[in-house]
């Protein structure tokens, strides 16, 4: 394991509030990991920015009556609160709109330039004359060219993934007529010349998805387009040429260049050599299956461009789409919950261990159903988790005064109990660094039901021979959880921790402790109480209720 890991995530594009959908494919896997990571005494960061810049940005800030700074500055401040209620540990939170960002994009768009890889051309934008302005991006839907699926945007089909050349049946999104078209002057990145050396950068990485990787892999060999990377509009990164009066980079050129000024910001900030670290780390895009184009394609080949100045991504861990009770999320419909209101209902563990339970390392959808979400809390999180942890440390407290007895020598279940122990670190952290941080979570709730069995079977409650045995080896894995649940449950883990009697913060461990029996005869527990709290049916009913159209409406 390399010691060194910078860990991004797509950026929030800051023009909304973050929703289930949101956190689900991207934030939690990368918080997940990082904090696995750091346990695994790797200096690793968690780095991410809120994405300021683009039409949708400019529109809605003048609807508001505010500066379009003004407007970003807000959901920035938004966002970030929102993250760090679900226990989102980053470790720096920036914004593309940051000098930092501006300086650093103009300069990798100069190098690009300078090394032949831009042009200039004249083309063909869609006009909409009802509300007198260009179109770019988000402002023209149609039909996908390739897989015809509608309601398509023009810079990207939601239902493939690919980047039309041109929508088919295109309209204007603000006002639905068709737009007709006008010349312009656009900048071009020549991503067509980056064919071979994507395919072999590609083919090289063993540490991209197989799936992900041969599609990608099919759409350069059906051939690359070059890449529009300039818009007209006044809201964005100006493009650093006297000719390009009013001209501003696309929002996608722009945002995954700041992964690398915000980690750099944030390290130099530090006394670190930020570009040093980032080219001997290992680097993770964390990022959902709908921007597989940009972050396969678009993003090596800018760093391709400048002689691989800054390194390319290591990992792309990329995950499926969130539904919603089997329906897409939709804020328009009301068929969605936003994070914020969802923390108002229930704790953030209870959701990370829903999230990370539901979600594998796949580009499979996932879908968040309430009354599943019901009974994993209640029979697993609930009924497995928090019944053995307050089983254990509840028996001891009451029989032993809170004191954990001396042990004796073990029989054949005290023994394959204690192997148990010794196995968690590796066969947990195995699953973790191969992404698969479901089947991980899984690995632990199976050693949490296999102690649940163990207890029963010793019956410590009839203080036979083995009574204390059982005790010991109970909270000694009781231990084992608290930290190896520490990246998934961040909150709850501290709580097991405390209730120990151990002192500080768990987050000061290291993963392979979780394989040590590391409470002693003699260690005198906290106070035990219920980790959970179970989860009404009648309540869920009133939260499913809410969905859909409302009287509002």
């Amino acid at each position: 394991m390399n010691k060194k890991a910078i860990i991004t995530s797509a950026l929030p594009y800051a023009n909304g509030e973050i929703h289930l959908g949101h956190v689900a494919s991207t934030y939690l896997p990368a918080d997940v990991t990082t904090r696995f990571l750091k346990l695994n005494g790797v200096e690793a960061y968690y780095v991410c920015a809120s994405d300021d810049f683009g039409t949708p940005i400019l529109i809605q800030s003048e609807k508001e009556g505010k500066t379009p700074a003004e407007y970003v500055a807000y959901w920035n401040k938004r966002d970030y609160d929102d993250f760090s209620a679900f226990n989102i540990g980053f470790d720096y939170f920036y914004k593309t709109s940051s000098q930092e960002n501006i300086v650093f994009v103009q300069n990798v768009f100069k190098k690009l330039n300078d090394s032949g890889h831009i042009y200039e051309k004249e083309i063909i934008q869609f006009y909409c004359n009802n509300d007198k302005k260009f179109l770019p991006d988000r402002y023209v839907k149609g039909i996908c060219p390739y897989c015809k699926a509608e309601d398509q945007y023009s810079d990207l089909c939601e239902s493939c993934g690919r980047v039309p050349e041109e929508i088919t049946d295109p309209k204007c999104s603000l006002c639905g007529q068709p737009p007709t078209k006008e010349k312009t002057k656009h900048y071009f990145f020549k991503l067509k010349n980056f064919g071979d050396s994507l395919f072999k950068w590609l083919d090289e990485n063993q540490n991209l998805q197989k799936d992900v990787k041969k599609y990608v892999q099919n759409w350069i060999k059906s051939g690359l387009i070059d890449w529009d990377i300039t818009r007209d509009i006044p809201w964005g990164v100006p493009v650093p040429l006297d000719d390009a009066e009013g001209k501003v980079f696309y929002g996608w050129f722009d945002n995954h260049l700041a992964y690398i000024s915000t980690a750099i910001k944030f390290l130099n900030d530090k006394g670190i050599d930020g570009k040093a670290f980032w080219n001997s780390a290992d680097i993770y895009h964390f990022i959902g299956k709908d921007i597989v184009y940009h972050h396969y394609l678009f993003l090596p080949a800018m760093r391709l461009g400048i002689d691989r100045e800054y390194k390319l991504p290591d990992y792309i861990p990329t995950r499926g789409h969130l539904t919603l009770q089997g329906k897409k999320i939709s804020k328009s419909r009301n068929w969605y919950i936003g994070l914020k209101q969802f923390l108002g209902y229930y704790p953030a563990d209870y959701l990370r261990f829903y999230l990370v339970s539901i979600n594998p390392y796949s580009q499979d959808d996932l879908n968040f159903d309430w009354d599943d979400f019901t009974t994993r809390i209640n029979s697993e999180l609930i009924g497995n988790l928090g019944n053995f942890v307050n089983r254990a440390l509840g028996f001891t407290k009451k029989s032993f005064d809170g004191k954990v007895p001396e042990s004796d020598s073990f029989d054949e279940q005290d023994l394959e109990a204690e192997q148990k122990i010794k196995n968690l670190a590796s066969d947990v952290g195995f699953l973790m660094e191969q992404n698969h941080l479901d089947r991980a979570l899984k690995k632990i709730m199976e050693f949490s039901s296999f102690f649940n069995q163990y207890f029963q079977h010793k019956e410590p409650w009839k203080r036979g021979t083995g009574t204390a045995n059982c005790v010991y080896l109970s909270v000694n894995a009781a231990r084992s959880m608290s930290i190896a649940l520490f990246s998934f449950l961040p909150e709850s883990s501290q709580k097991i921790w405390n209730q120990l009697g151990l002192e500080g913060e768990i987050n000061k461990s290291s993963w392979n402790d979780m394989s040590e029996l590391g409470i002693v005869s003699g260690h005198t527990l906290g106070d035990a109480s219920p980790l959970f709290t179970k989860v009404e049916e009648s309540d869920i009913e009133k939260l499913k209720s809410q969905l859909g159209p409302s009287g509002k409406e």
